[in-house]
């Protein structure tokens, strides 16, 4: 059994030191490895990195993120994943990486993701020039994220998790406003899901949003915001092809 911690949408400041880190430092005896999903910092400065940083750096499990939209907001994203990977944090951007877990090969392909909408209510590549460029931006990211979870595939690991800051699926956006879901996800993200094959999803970014939800090829997706989930952390167990919620 693979034991799997997961948060995102933390938003930590500079008055946010320590809030964490003491659930953190419990993270040996309930789980495997840690993974934040986006939306780490407040407004995306590498000061409120260094909080992060601070708050995960020296855990005795692997520690994988990705970037969301707030880490964005100061558009200095290279500079806040320097800071994390310094700490030991596995940023994520379109490829993939591999944590060892007694024997086991775990593989966490990663990407922020984009807008667009689902399935029937979604943007097109049609029209204006920006237009095209927003969904085209999120089929790239999309891409990287299939491209992440294949490759992981080829290099034989036991289990596979695809981790996004925005959602694969509307499932998980129940009760948000609807007329916001194109901005809280994509079906591409969950296209690229189904492709490549995963056993888990885990996304952010809906804070108003539900923790369960499940692709159309039968991903469990689970929704770690951390206003949703309403604690530190949640912990999700892999049992070989399956991957199954536990409190």
């Amino acid at each position: 059994m693979i034991r799997v911690a997961a948060v995102g949408d933390i938003h930590m400041g500079k008055d946010s030191q320590g809030l964490l880190r003491p659930a953190f430092d419990t993270l040996p005896d309930c789980a495997d490895l840690l993974l934040l999903a986006g939306d780490l910092t407040r407004h995306g400065t590498p000061e409120e990195a260094r909080v992060v940083a601070r708050e995960v750096s020296g855990l005795p499990v692997p520690v994988v993120a990705v970037l969301g939209n707030h880490d964005h907001h100061d558009e200095r994203p290279d500079e806040v994943t320097a800071v994390l990977r310094e700490a030991g944090v596995r940023v994520l951007e379109g490829q993939g990486t591999v944590v060892e877990v007694d024997g086991a090969r775990v593989g966490v392909a990663g990407t922020k993701g984009f807008g667009g909408g689902f399935a029937g209510r979604c943007g097109s590549e049609f029209g204006e020039p920006l237009m095209k460029e927003f969904i085209r931006y999120t089929r790239r990211c999309a891409d990287g994220l299939r491209d992440g979870l294949e490759d992981l595939a080829r290099q034989g690991c036991e289990a596979r998790i695809a981790l996004t800051h925005f959602s694969p699926v509307p499932d998980t956006l129940a009760g948000e406003p609807l007329e916001i879901y194109p901005f809280l996800g994509s079906y591409l993200l969950a296209e690229a899901i189904d492709t490549a094959g995963a056993d888990l999803a885990v996304h952010g970014h809906a804070h108003a949003g539900t923790e369960h939800g499940m692709t159309s090829g039968g991903v469990r997706v689970r929704n770690v915001a951390q206003p949703v989930i309403r604690r530190a952390f949640s912990v999700y167990h892999l049992h070989g092809s399956e991957a199954s919620a536990a409190a």
